[in-house]
C-alpha cells in the first residue's frame, strides 16, 4: 500500500513529467545503441494504413506519432492557451508584457545564432527554428526540484514565458513548415470548422461531437499540406469555457487529458524521436554546424534573448520584475528556457527527413537541453540565494516605481 502511495505522490509532483520524459529519452538512447537498434528503427518505419476502398491514410508509425499523437499534445496546448487568455495569466495584458517580450527575444536570438553558423548551407539553414522553443515539462520539472528556493512568482513567469513560447512555435509551424497547399482540402475543412463554431456558439456540454469534428478537421488539414497538429490547436479554441449549464467542458478536457499527454503521449514521442545513434560519432561531430547551431541557440541564444530583453524593459521603466524575483533568478530562468527538448525535436522532424541530419538534430537538442538544465539548476540552487540580499534593494526600488 505504501508503494502505491509513493507512486501517487510521484505522479502528482511537478517534476514528474520531466523525469518521465528524461527516462523515455534515455531508454531510446540506450536501445538505439544496442543490439535492438535495427528492430527499434524498423518498427518506427512500419507502415500503418487506414483505407476505405484504397483511399485514406498510409504512414510509417513514426509519422502517426508525430502527426497524430502530437496533435493531441497541441490540442492540450490550445486548451491551456484559451484558458489562460480568458481567466488566467494571459488575461491581464500588463502581466504579459515582460514574459511575452522575453519569449520573443528567446525565440529570435537562438534563431540568429543558428543561422549565423548554418547560413552557408541551404539544407541545414532550414532548421533555424529548432532552438527557438522551450519545453514546459522539463523546465518546470527542474524548477520544481528547487522547491522553496525560488519564489512562486518565478514559476508563474516561466509558465507564462513557456506558454507564449509555444504559441510562437505554433505560428512558426503554420507559416514556415507548411508543404504544398491543396486548397480543395482546405475548402472542405470549412465544414467541420462550421460545426465546431456552432457547437461553441450554442454552449454544448457534449465533448464527443467536438472530438469527432476535430478528428475530421485533422484529416482534412493533413491532406491539405498544412501541418496537421495545427488542427489540434484550432479545435481546442472551439471548446466552450462554459456550457449552457454553467459547467466547463474546457476545464474537464484539460484536466482529463493532462496526465495522458504528460505521462503517455509525450514520453512516446520522446522515445520515438530521441534515439541518437552514437556509433561512428566523434566528439568533433558535436561541433559541426547543425548540432553546434542548435546547442549555441539553446544555451547562449536563450540566455541572451530572455535575459537581455527582460533587463532592457525593466531598466527602461517599461516593466517591473515580479515581486521577490532577483536578477539571478531571471538569469537562472533564462538558462532553463534553453531546455528545448520536445518542441525542438518536433520542429527538427519537420525540418529534416533524412537520418543523417536527424541524428545531428537529436545530438544537438539533447546536448543543448542537458547543458541548459544543469546551468539553470546550478544558478538557481547555488547562486540565486546569495544574490537575494544584494539584489533586494534594487528589486524593492523597481517595485516602488
Amino acid at each position: 500500500m505504501s508503494l502505491v502511495r509513493a507512486f501517487d505522490r510521484f505522479f502528482k509532483h511537478d517534476a514528474a513529467g520531466g523525469v518521465v520524459l528524461m527516462l523515455s529519452a534515455l531508454l531510446a538512447l540506450i536501445i538505439a545503441n544496442s543490439s535492438l537498434s535495427a528492430g527499434y528503427h524498423e518498427v518506427l518505419l512500419k507502415k500503418f494504413s487506414v483505407l476505405l476502398d484504397g483511399e485514406g491514410l498510409s504512414k510509417p508509425l513514426i509519422l502517426w506519432i508525430n502527426d497524430g499523437l502530437m496533435a493531441i499534445f497541441f490540442f492540450l496546448i490550445g486548451l491551456e492557451l484559451k484558458r489562460e487568455m480568458l481567466e488566467g495569466k494571459l488575461k491581464n495584458p500588463s502581466d504579459v508584457v515582460l514574459p511575452g517580450m522575453a519569449a520573443v527575444g528567446g525565440m529570435i536570438a537562438p534563431a540568429l545564432i543558428y543561422l549565423a553558423l548554418n547560413w552557408s548551407d541551404p539544407v541545414t539553414r532550414g532548421g533555424w527554428a529548432i532552438p527557438a522553443a522551450t519545453d514546459i515539462a522539463f523546465a518546470v520539472g527542474v524548477l520544481a526540484l528547487l522547491g522553496k528556493r525560488v519564489p512562486a512568482a518565478l514559476k508563474i513567469f516561466l509558465l507564462t514565458l513557456a506558454i507564449l513560447d509555444d504559441l510562437g512555435a505554433i505560428l512558426i509551424i503554420a507559416l514556415f513548415y507548411t508543404s504544398d497547399l491543396h486548397l480543395d482540402y482546405l475548402f472542405l475543412a470549412l465544414a467541420p470548422l462550421a460545426g465546431l463554431y456552432w457547437l461553441h456558439r450554442t454552449g454544448t456540454h457534449r465533448i464527443a461531437p467536438i472530438v469527432l469534428l476535430g478528428t475530421i478537421l485533422w484529416v482534412l488539414v493533413l491532406k491539405s499540406g498544412v501541418h496537421a497538429t495545427l488542427a489540434g490547436v484550432i479545435t481546442a479554441f472551439f471548446v466552450p469555457l462554459k456550457d449552457k449549464y454553467g459547467k466547463s467542458p474546457l476545464h474537464s478536457l484539460e484536466h482529463g487529458l493532462t496526465p495522458y499527454v504528460l505521462f503517455l503521449i509525450v514520453p512516446i514521442f520522446a522515445f520515438s524521436n530521441a534515439g541518437v545513434v552514437l556509433k561512428g560519432l566523434t566528439f568533433n561531430d558535436l561541433f559541426s554546424d547543425l548540432p553546434l547551431g542548435i546547442v549555441g541557440g539553446l544555451v547562449i541564444g536563450k540566455q541572451l534573448g530572455v535575459f537581455l530583453v527582460t533587463f532592457l524593459l525593466v531598466k527602461l521603466g517599461l516593466a517591473r520584475l515580479p515581486q521577490g524575483v532577483t536578477w539571478m533568478h531571471i538569469y537562472g530562468l533564462a538558462c532553463l528556457a534553453g531546455i528545448g527538448f520536445t518542441m525542438s525535436l518536433f520542429i527538427g522532424g519537420l525540418s529534416f527527413t533524412d537520418q543523417l541530419h536527424m541524428n545531428e538534430v537529436r545530438l544537438g537538442v539533447l546536448a543543448g537541453s542537458a547543458i541548459s538544465a544543469v546551468l539553470g539548476y546550478t544558478v538557481l540552487r547555488f547562486f540565486s540565494g546569495q544574490a537575494d540580499e544584494a539584489a533586494e534593494p534594487e528589486t524593492a526600488a523597481i517595485s516602488a516605481e
